[in-house]
């Protein structure tokens, strides 16, 4: 994982090599490499979806995906982080921690992953150690725990001193890395007696570093090599830092360069030495289901021939071809036809697989991303026994949080034939993509393509035009803005309505109000304990669904609700009313209460950090005034300036060619969302004139 073009796909490259499992170095700028097989991959030189590779280094079977670093694919990410164990950080050692790093680093930390770290091109003239390891230090909030420095710098690094073993690695510059030459560092000569000096005092801060961290290493100190550090075996001390690693309170540190074939094998060994094996990741459900199947489906693919390839990370018991398996979250039971072990786009069929293995799955047709997968319905039912006497509800694998999109447009086939075609292509890219939304707009009829931004939209589009064929029109790109409502207001609606001889009446009063401005949003729903006790169930989730689908359509635009809080004061049903009679009169009351209420529209606001020459600083500044953006920060790194900035959604459109224009192609750039900020009157009334003018 990595902010864009820090190297993970180089990386990955390599470490198939080395491993054994090609025969020939890729490169993403010939558009050669494994695991971006995708034809706009190829194209762009990019990382769109993430690929998942097997592979074994030194009698350890390691399961890899590589993710994007581009944030329109922070799906891709938020999935693979779900199911693996482990994760390494991708780093380019001349900038540090960048924007994109800092998302991935938090998505890794809400599933508690344990994270080794890699200073990628250390060959470039502005490598610097220390400013990376400060920028983890500052930036991330973690505890980096150096264990290589490198031999040499910018163009002549060549090599990296070992600090568990005292070993200094060295590759040689022309060949492909394969083989390089370890021996302990020497005393007697002369040009090495300054790095022995440098790799003690390293060593003694390592040593001392981990012993802060981890009690056992800090009793064998005081113990036994009280009086010389020097004395303490490589063994003990790599024992330690996996236990510092595994606990998250510290992240070991290597360093290389993956382009320059230096320091790949030495973090292939520090996958399998610090990060864990399936077996030393608790998860309650293992005691739910004991030696049973228990499965999670974190990604769906479409193959012409095979139909949908199901990816299952499989915790608990084991995978055989040919079999039933049953599926929590739809209720269903489904027949496996093959099984297959991921390669990028190749696979290889086996009969059957273990848990904490990846898996490729074919005959799966109703499963999607974030369902369970287990051996049969009784085993189910036997695990939610077993978890409900903890007290815990359901025995199903939490799945994959989903980003709410922030662009749309619409999409349109070229003629009606096309129609039924597009509807099955939109229905297979949203089965593999669910940060891809599709819906109809209820007053045009139009298809609306929603997506996580511009980037994440045209390649939708361009997948539509060549692996199904169909050349589509999209409109205009639009920014998903939310409402919110200004102050607290009451209604009361009356239903009275007779369907064939059967009456429903019911009586509802409700009070909205504006909650708390939060990034995420927050929409709640509350009873009244009167009402609540006076309540079946059935009618209680009829009331919360029709305050629920209110919030679907603000009063003013239509757009989402965010920040608002329902209290239910007063519901009256007479006999024989249904739920979906209830459902509708809270609607209803709901769009009067909020219409009292008064609206205001939200807009999304972008984090931005731009990396631009101090020659064209001042171009970019005045563009982003421009753009209403607001200034927060602005930092050096090396010759070049980091302008950190806040930026309206609305006004990004189009800023990688205004980039290029303005800078000439010296500028880089990423965005990230940041939260949803009231519009003043004079922007929102611009806002309500320019929609009117599109209906």
């Amino acid at each position: 994982m990595a902010h864009i073009d820090a190297g993970k796909t180089t990386t990955t490259e390599r470490m198939l090599y080395y491993s054994g499992y090609t025969r020939a170095l890729g490169d993403v700028d010939d558009g050669d490499t494994v695991t971006d097989f995708m034809a706009q991959e190829r194209e762009r030189g990019i990382t769109i979806q993430s690929a998942a590779v097997t592979f074994d280094w030194k009698g350890h079977r390691i399961n890899l995906i590589d993710t994007p670093g581009h944030v329109d694919f922070t799906l891709e990410v938020e999935r693979a982080l779900r199911v693996l164990d482990g994760a390494v950080a991708v780093f380019d050692a001349s900038a540090g921690v960048e924007a994109q790093t800092v998302t991935v680093w938090r998505q890794a930390e809400k599933h508690h992953v344990p994270c080794v770290c890699f200073l990628n091109k250390m060959d470039k003239p502005a490598a610097n150690l220390s400013f990376s390891l400060e920028s983890i230090r500052q930036k991330l909030k973690a505890n980096p725990v150096l264990l290589q420095i490198p031999v040499g710098s910018g163009r002549n690094f060549f090599g990296v001193v070992d600090l568990l073993t005292n070993q200094r690695l060295t590759w040689k510059p022309t060949d492909d890395g394969r083989s390089f030459e370890s021996r302990p560092l020497s005393e007697s000569k002369q040009e090495e007696a300054e790095l022995l000096r440098e790799v003690r005092q390293a060593r003694t801060a390592l040593i001392e570093q981990v012993a802060d961290l981890d009690d056992e290493f800090a009793e064998l100190l005081l113990t036994d090599f009280s009086d010389n550090f020097d004395a303490v075996p490589s063994i003990k001390l790599r024992e330690a830092v996996r236990r510092v690693t595994l606990t998250r309170k510290g992240v070991p540190v290597l360093c290389g360069s993956s382009l320059r074939n230096k320091g790949v094998q030495p973090l292939l060994d520090a996958i399998t030495d610090f990060l864990p094996a399936p077996d030393e990741r608790s998860h309650d459900l293992l005691r739910w289901y004991k030696d049973d199947l228990c499965a999670l489906a974190f990604k769906v693919l479409h193959d012409k021939q095979r139909g949908p390839l199901v990816f299952l990370r499989i915790y608990s018991g084991t995978l055989k071809a040919q079999t039933a398996v049953h599926n929590i979250n739809r209720n269903t039971t489904e027949r496996m036809s093959r099984l297959l072990v991921p390669f990028a786009d190749q696979h290889v069929e086996i009969p059957s697989m273990t848990a904490g293995n990846i898996a490729l799955t074919v005959g799966l047709k109703q499963t999607v991303t974030g369902d369970t997968i287990v051996s049969s319905k009784a085993s189910a039912a036997g695990a939610i026994r077993r978890a409900e006497a903890e007290g815990r509800k359901g025995a199903a694998l939490s799945g994959v949080e989903v980003p709410d999109p922030v662009f749309f447009c619409t999409i349109e086939p070229p003629t009606m034939a096309k129609q039924d075609d597009l509807e099955n292509a939109l229905n297979n890219l949203q089965r593999e993509d669910p940060s891809l939304k599709v819906r109809i707009d209820p007053d045009s009829g139009q298809t609306i393509l929603c997506g996580m931004g511009e980037l994440h939209i045209e390649i939708i589009h361009d997948r539509i035009r060549r692996e199904y064929g169909i050349q589509t029109h999209l409109g205009p790109l639009q920014v998903a803005y939310r409402e919110t409502i200004l102050h607290e207001a009451s209604a009361t609606e009356t239903l009275d309505r007779s369907v064939g001889e059967r009456r429903h009446v019911v009586t509802v009063e409700l009070v909205v109000r504006p909650g708390d401005r939060q990034p995420a949003g927050s929409l709640r729903v509350e009873f009244i304990k009167e009402v609540a006790a006076t309540l079946s169930e059935d009618m209680r989730e009829a009331v919360a669904n029709g305050v629920h689908s209110s919030y679907l359509q603000g009063p003013l635009l239509g757009y989402p609700l965010q920040d608002v809080s329902t209290q239910i004061q007063r519901v009256h049903t007479e006999a024989g009313t249904s739920p979906a009679m209830v459902s509708a009169c809270v609607s209803r009351c709901m769009l009067k209460a909020l219409r009292l209420a008064g609206g205001q529209v939200l807009e999304p606001v972008m984090s931005m950090e731009v990396t631009v020459d101090e020659e064209h600083l001042g171009a970019v500044l005045g563009d982003l005034a421009q753009r209403r953006g607001t200034v927060r920060d602005i930092q050096s790194r090396h010759e070049d300036k980091v302008l950190l900035a806040s930026v309206p959604l609305a006004e990004t459109r189009g800023y990688s060619t205004a980039m290029r224009t303005l800078t000439s192609g010296k500028a880089t750039f990423s965005l990230e969302l940041d939260t949803y900020v009231a519009m003043n009157t004079q922007e929102q009334n611009t806002l309500l004139k320019r929609m009117a003018g599109l209906l």
